[in-house]
């Protein structure tokens, strides 16, 4: 499980270093994709071949779900972290969510989310308030 907020900073190479304490749960390789809202998702390799699985169900004959499978996998890479914790963002990656130097790794449950600075203060100014408020519908009979 990921858990928190780190601010790493990317190298001039696009280069990022992992927070130590999620380099655990990388060591067997990683897949980086595009995920929602601009942002990059960071996936262990078990978690990846699992979601892709799941992929592999849906419909084809739904021209959203061709859609979303061709970006969605036409946009990954997977890599090993080197033995200082570090990936490569890939350069078309670190342009879709806007990525320069000042990035947040966001610990969200089985993956890490990767955000420009910028838009994740902008996102969680948006999100925070409504917070409490959806925690009911999100996850029914929990609260």
């Amino acid at each position: 499980m990921f858990l928190g907020t780190h601010e790493p900073r990317l190298d001039e190479k696009g280069r990022l270093v992992l927070p130590a304490k999620f380099r655990d749960g990388l060591e067997k390789g990683v897949v980086i994709t595009k995920g929602q809202d601009r942002s990059l998702v960071l996936w262990p390799m078990d978690a990846f071949s699992a979601y892709a699985d799941r992929l592999r169900e849906a419909s084809r004959t739904d021209a959203r779900v061709r859609s979303f499978l061709r970006v969605f996998f036409s946009s990954a890479f997977d890599q090993v972290p080197d033995k200082q914790g570090r990936i490569t963002l890939p350069s078309g990656l670190r342009d879709y969510a806007g990525l320069d130097r000042e990035v947040i790794v966001v610990g969200a449950d089985t993956t890490i989310e990767l955000w420009d600075a910028a838009s994740w203060d902008k996102y969680l100014a948006n999100a925070e308030p409504s917070f409490a408020d959806v925690s009911e519908e999100v996850v029914p009979g929990v609260f």
